[in-house]
């Protein structure tokens, strides 16, 4: 019996641990965000896509970092620029684009946070181009 309330309590840690590392960052959904477009909201879109994906395709007005996956010095120092936009200007959000919305995106969003871009303007997309369904705010090169 001890041993079965063990294992329950570990998984229930484990479940808690996860579910509060998914709770812990800002998301914004594609219908969500597609409203703050149509209203010109200040929104700085921070695209962290590969350069070839951001070619192929990306949402209107976003800033091209290719700083995807966002692991090493030099991935983080690309999303710079979008750091200084984000001190520069009030915006209402900055939300960071990646293919698909988890660990790249997070990473990013760490990194802004990091550098002092208040937590509650940053987002990230919730499923990353990858799911963005609304393809009139697509733009390829």
């Amino acid at each position: 019996m001890k041993k079965i309330l063990f294992i329950v309590c570990a998984v229930l840690a484990a479940f808690t641990q996860s579910a509060m590392a998914w709770t812990s960052y800002n998301y914004v959904s594609a219908d969500e965000l597609k409203g703050w477009l149509q209203a010109s909201s200040p929104i700085l879109l921070v695209d962290i896509q590969e350069k070839k994906d951001f070619a192929a395709h990306h949402i209107k007005a976003s800033l091209e970092t290719n700083a995807y996956p966002v692991e090493s010095d030099h991935d983080r120092q690309t999303i710079d620029p979008a750091v200084k936009l984000a001190h520069a200007n009030s915006y209402a959000a900055v939300v960071v684009v990646c293919p698909r919305g988890k660990g790249g995106a997070k990473r990013a969003y760490d990194y802004l946070a990091a550098k002092g871009v208040p937590e509650a303007k940053l987002r990230i997309l919730a499923g990353g181009m990858e799911n963005w369904p609304h393809k009139e705010w697509v733009v390829s090169r």
